[in-house]
This record gives structure tokens, sequence and C-alpha cells, in this order.
């Protein structure tokens, strides 16, 4: 996972590119997480709960996208799809699906929030 933190220094805007297959991260964390460290620090819980007690289910629910987190396995999905599970797997959908959907693993995600942080607090 590559991703690219920019900064709006005018507007105060943060945004964030991803590579490609995890665009969905990237809008997750813009859109859902942003600056706001409460649920920073929440997303950080999550992580080490997920560590602690790996084979519970550990989720954060977001206005369009929610984070799920189990043993080593991170998903981040937009929620229209978790209500739309009994799709055919060969669907029309599945390029779409691909964009509304990407999993990485626990090491990959927690470096991502990481340097999330690290970019926040750096001016």
């Amino acid at each position: 996972m590559e991703f690219e933190f920019i900064r709006n220094t005018l507007m105060g805007e943060y945004y964030v590119k991803s590579s490609m297959g995890h665009e969905i991260v990237a809008r997750w964390l813009q859109e859902e997480i942003g600056k706001d460290w409460q649920k920073i620090d929440q997303v950080d819980h999550l992580i080490h709960e997920a560590r602690t007690n790996p084979q519970q289910e550990k989720v954060l629910e977001g206005c369009e996208i929610s984070l799920t987190i189990q043993g080593d396995e991170v998903t981040v999905q937009e929620n229209v799809l978790a209500h739309d599970q009994e799709m055919d797997v060969d669907s029309e959908f599945d390029f779409y699906d691909s964009e509304s959907t990407a999993n990485c693993g626990i090491e990959d995600f927690e470096d991502l929030i990481e340097q999330w942080k690290t970019f926040l607090t750096t001016k």
C-alpha cells in the first residue's frame, strides 16, 4: 500500500491519494477519520484490541465507510456493500466493488495510521 498525504495550507484541508486497489482506504482516512484525534484514538484502540484478542471482530462503523479488523486482516468497505453481500461473485459490479472495498494486513494498516498521525502533527 502506497499513500501520499497532501495539505492545502490555504484551506486547512488534508487529502489522501493511494495506490490502485486501496482508494477506499484513502477515502476512509480522509472522509471518516480526517483530523479528528478522537477517531484516530478509536482506531489505535481497535488495533490494540485486535492484537490482544485476534479471534474477535472489531468494527468502527462510519457514515459511509467502515473499518473491520479480525486477527491480522483489516477490511475497509463502503457500508452499502455490507448490506448487499448476496450479490453473485461474477457480478457486473465487480470492478466497482474493487474500488469500494480493500483488505490489508494489520501491520501495514498500523503503519498507515502512524504516518497519518505524523503528517497531521508536522507543519
